[in-house]
């Protein structure tokens, strides 16, 4: 029988505890790619630190970019995520959305497109964008990461680079909505508790920056009142 969770390393500090319980409904609806349109299409993204992290965000320095890419199914709106190859220096094994850092002479929309084509051989011209999160810095790299939000029209016949991607994961935003899937803890940094979101999947557990968009995007797009805001 398949269990939920992976082998993903959590470096969970000495003190810690567990946290709220999800803030969306238990019977939450199955969000479409329309609904995270609607959730988005006016929104705003502002610069956010993010769990452990404590640096300052700035849009000087080092800039990644990174595609969400959904696509509609059966199941509602679908999410793109990868699996990064064990044998990668940083972040062996962990999942991920696409991307990575912007060079000097790309906009964001071009780094994150070039990158998932790099990566799992999305076409970039297949990408439409809808929106965006909000930008953090990462606890590792302190590189300024801008999560974009983009439409597919069907979905993709992709193929993992075998020197970056393990394998890619088609996971519905309705199965990360489930009470078994996501949990939240407390970690204990600076004398003060940061929340730490984390999603298991069949498999696999996302956790980290990665579920850090997911938990942004699935409490707009299960709002209501953020509808068009």
């Amino acid at each position: 029988m398949s269990t939920r969770g992976g082998p993903q390393p959590i470096p969970r500090p000495p003190n810690w505890r567990n946290g709220a319980p999800a803030p969306w409904r238990d019977e939450a609806p199955t969000p479409t790619v329309a609904d995270v349109k609607a959730a988005f299409e006016s929104y705003e993204p502002t610069e956010i630190t993010r769990g452990p992290a404590v640096a300052t965000p700035t849009t000087e320095g080092r800039r990644s970019a990174v595609l969400v890419a959904l696509y509609d199914s059966p199941d509602g709106a679908v999410t793109i995520l990868t699996r990064r190859a064990h044998h990668m220096r940083k972040h062996p094994g962990e999942i991920s959305f696409p991307g990575g850092a912007v060079d000097a002479d790309e906009t964001l929309w071009d780094a994150a497109t070039r990158e998932a084509h790099e990566e799992v051989g999305l076409e970039r011209d297949a990408a439409s964008p809808i929106g965006a999160l909000d930008r953090f810095v990462t606890g590792a790299s302190f590189s300024l990461v801008s999560p974009l939000l983009a439409e597919l029209p069907e979905r993709p016949n992709l193929v993992p680079s075998p020197d970056e991607v393990d394998d890619v994961l088609h996971v519905p935003l309705r199965e990360l909505l489930l009470p078994e899937t996501y949990r939240e803890e407390e970690w204990l940094w600076d004398e003060s508790f940061r929340s730490m979101y984390f999603f298991d999947l069949i498999g696999d557990t996302v956790w980290g920056a990665t579920a850090l968009m997911l938990h942004q995007l699935l409490v707009r797009v299960t709002d209501p009142n953020t509808i068009g805001q």
